[in-house]
């Protein structure tokens, strides 16, 4: 083998290689049950065998003497020791998730865990790419995504427990710290066939006609829709209250009334029950951005897949 082949070994990275252990990895563990409040979950989380979490559980707690965790009929939750043991270990995971970082990051090598939230009506059009693409890219990256509603994963990422996620913004939005991914218009849908879809547009003024099936205050569209009837002088009838888009359609779909929600929702499968018709005078824009929490380091792995999730949705699908 020539120097030059010896120069290219110890300059490429190895993929092979683990990633450096600055703590116990029972302490994440640890952390991973506090957080999920459930060793099943954890155990799918892992993909490991449940039986093998709570033996490693119960070597932490003999090791510091008390118990860390007491079961409940929904799972475990932290003892006031666990508490304790939480607040100070979880500060210490993350300076060694940055220093792992730092180590990794001289051979410009992505890795570690990124949690990424995602809303419902991106899931269907994004997710399997997304993990697609990161498995292609970045091979030593653990992408662990979520579903929930804007306000729950903002409530995540506020908490810690998200590294970034997809949120919804009223209007159009941009800005550094959540830079707008794309913007979609508003439609009224409602049982296929009704008469008020037939012109595929209604405007804004005519909804208080409209029987409305609406979140419950206090939504963010929920509370603009309210702001904006008021600064027009209508009243909306809202005639069912519905928090998710899933409730919100079937019960659309049923002929109840009539539901506003994000076009993304039906670029390509509206659910052939349903009709829709775009809001108009004025048409009601919303914003999808990219949050960020300050609640855990922004390492090389999470700024890649910044990168890529504004990439992968600045392409089509």
């Amino acid at each position: 083998m020539s120097f030059s082949d010896s120069e290219d070994r110890l300059n490429k990275p190895d993929l092979s290689l683990p990633t450096p252990a600055i703590l116990d990895a029972r302490w994440a563990l640890f952390a991973k049950v506090a957080e999920l409040g459930s060793l099943t979950q954890v155990a799918n989380a892992v993909n490991g065998p449940q039986s093998v979490i709570s033996r490693q559980i119960g070597q932490l707690e003999k090791q510091c003497g008390a118990k860390l965790f007491r079961r409940t009929g929904r799972g475990v939750v932290l003892t006031e020791f666990g508490e304790l043991v939480y607040q100070r270990i979880r500060p210490l995971m993350l300076e060694a998730d940055r220093l792992a970082d730092d180590i990794l990051a001289t051979n410009n090598i992505p890795i570690g865990e990124v949690h990424v939230g995602l809303l419902p009506t991106t899931v269907p059009l994004f997710a399997g790419r997304l993990f697609r693409t990161v498995q292609e890219q970045f091979p030593r990256v653990r992408l662990h995504l979520v579903e929930g509603s804007s306000a729950q994963l903002e409530e995540w990422l506020d908490s810690g427990r998200l590294d970034m996620a997809l949120l919804l913004r009223e209007g159009k939005v941009d800005s550094r710290d959540e830079p707008c991914l794309f913007t979609t218009a508003l439609d009224l849908i409602g049982a296929r066939g009704a008469p008020l879809l037939a012109s595929g547009r209604i405007a804004f003024d005519s909804l208080p006609d409209v029987p409305l099936i609406l979140p419950a205050e206090p939504h963010v569209l929920r509370r603009r829709l309210d702001i904006l009837a008021r600064e027009r002088g209508v009243r909306l009838n809202v005639s069912v209250e519905a928090d998710t888009l899933q409730l919100q359609r079937e019960i659309a779909a049923a002929g109840i009334g009539y539901a506003i929600v994000a076009a993304v929702a039906d670029a390509e499968n509206l659910d052939a029950r349903l009709g829709k018709a775009r809001i108009v005078e004025p048409e009601l824009i919303r914003s999808v951005v990219l949050g960020t929490t300050r609640h855990r380091p922004y390492t090389l792995a999470t700024r890649s897949l910044h990168q890529l999730i504004r990439d992968l949705l600045s392409q089509p699908a």
